[in-house]
Order: structure tokens, then C-alpha cells, then sequence
């Protein structure tokens, strides 16, 4: 799969002062974008966890911001893997208010395999094709 668009709606308890998204809230909805990539791959988070005994863990996270998003705007969340091996998986994401097809936020988070007992992993053959690899 090249990629998954999700979308959120802001609403108002994410913003700041000045009206617009506070910052972390581009974090959190890149774990929306995520999640939903994993879906539409054919894999839920919860059924990785429990079934599979495989957690992702936020290595790494950037954000580059362009332009604010604001109250009752809606943002889509286009989630792509940009890299991936049985170790470590890297997702890429492209946030865009909607009605103006404005560039919001880029941004990767990165990942790494770990077993119940938080130690590093390879992920299960089974999950490999969801995920490039």
C-alpha cells in the first residue's frame, strides 16, 4: 500500500490561545494516521499486541510545521512507510487542511519491534507484508 489518507476534524480543545492547533496535537494525529495505515494493511494495533506480542515504540519523532491549522478545520493525514526491516519500521506523514488543500505538517515517527518484556524484537514473518517487508 503507497499510503492511507485519515481525517480529523479540529475542534476546539486543540487549540491554543491564538486559535490555532497547538503543537503536540500534530503528534498525536500522526498516531491517528498510523493506526488507521495499520488497518487498512490488514493489521489492528490491539490484535499486533495481544495475538502477535509485538509493540511499536516512538524511537524518534520530527515535525516540520508550515502553516497553522485551525478550530473546525478539517485535516487529512496522508501515513506512508518510508522505510521498514524486520527491526524497525519508519512512517512518513503529510497533513493538509482540506477545503484550501493547504500543507499543514511533515513529519516521520520511528519505530522499533519490542516483545512483552520491552526488548528489542524482529516482527513476525506474518506481519511482514502489511508493513514492505
Amino acid at each position: 500500500m503507497k499510503f492511507h489518507e485519515s481525517r480529523v476534524r479540529v475542534r476546539y480543545a486543540e487549540t491554543d490561545q491564538m486559535g490555532v492547533v497547538y503543537h503536540a496535537n500534530y503528534l498525536v494525529w500522526m498516531e491517528v494516521g498510523r493506526v488507521e495505515y495499520c488497518r487498512a494493511a490488514g493489521i489492528r494495533y490491539k490484535e499486533l499486541e495481544s495475538h502477535g506480542g509485538i509493540f511499536l515504540a516512538v524511537a524518534e519523532a520530527n515535525c516540520r510545521y508550515l502553516y497553522p491549522a485551525r478550530y473546525d478545520e478539517e485535516v487529512g493525514i496522508r501515513t506512508s512507510i518510508e522505510s521498514a526491516n524486520p527491526r524497525m519500521v519508519t512512517f512518513a506523514y503529510e497533513m493538509r487542511e482540506l477545503s484550501a488543500d493547504r500543507k499543514l505538517v511533515t513529519g516521520v515517527t520511528k519505530h522499533v519491534f519490542l516483545g512483552p518484556d520491552l526488548k528489542p524484537r524482529k516482527l513476525p514473518e506474518r506481519y511482514r507484508p502489511a508493513f514492505g517487508i
